[in-house]
This record gives structure tokens, sequence and C-alpha cells, in this order.
């Protein structure tokens, strides 16, 4: 219901296109397991879902879905993400930011762009 709230697009013309968004945080998580798994960070393509959500969802509303969608373990990969973004707030109700680590490859990657 949050999500629906928060949801800003002019140009959305059907649920689909609102699913279609939402579908972009399944992408991420896929993203980061991959990464998890593997060691391959697919760095741009997460850097596009995470602008197009915050562009339809606002900051801090984006922050706040990412952080209750996404599994805690990958936590300071999204952390990491955010910062680079400067997206992150000072503080959201899903999670303790302040605890939470940049993970340090994933940071010096999107330095090195």
């Amino acid at each position: 219901m949050y999500t629906m709230k928060m949801y800003t697009n002019p140009q959305c013309e059907s649920m689909d296109e609102f699913y279609e968004d939402m579908n972009k945080i399944k992408y991420i998580k896929r993203l980061f397991g991959k990464y998890e798994k593997s060691g391959d960070l697919r760095t741009r393509l997460i850097l596009n879902h995470l602008i197009v959500l915050n562009n339809v969802f606002g900051s801090e509303a984006c922050c706040r879905i990412l952080f209750y969608r996404i599994e805690e373990k990958f936590h300071s990969y999204l952390k990491s993400f955010l910062s680079y973004l400067q997206y992150l707030p000072h503080s959201i109700p899903e999670a303790s930011l302040e605890k939470i680590p940049i993970e340090n490859r994933i940071k010096t990657e999107l330095e090195n762009l």
C-alpha cells in the first residue's frame, strides 16, 4: 500500500507499468545474489534500476521500500550504491543505517566509474 501511495509517475497509464517498476526491486535482489555467489557485479545495471526507482518513488520512499523488500544480508551492498548516488536519508525506520557497513569492493568499483 505504501508503494502505491508514494508512486509518482505521470506517464503511468496502467497497473502494468507500476508492477514493471516494482519488478526492478526483484532484479536488484537477483543481481546482489549473483554478486554474492560469483563475484560478478553488474554495477551500471544496478545503478540504472536504482535511479529509475528513485525517480518514481522519491529518495526517502525509495530507500524505505528497498531496505524493507531486500534481505538484510544485502543491506551493505544496497547502502554502498545508495550512498554513491547520494540517495541515503539520515534515518529510516526499516533499517539502522549507521550500523550497516559499506561494502569496500563495491565502493571501489563505483569510485572508478
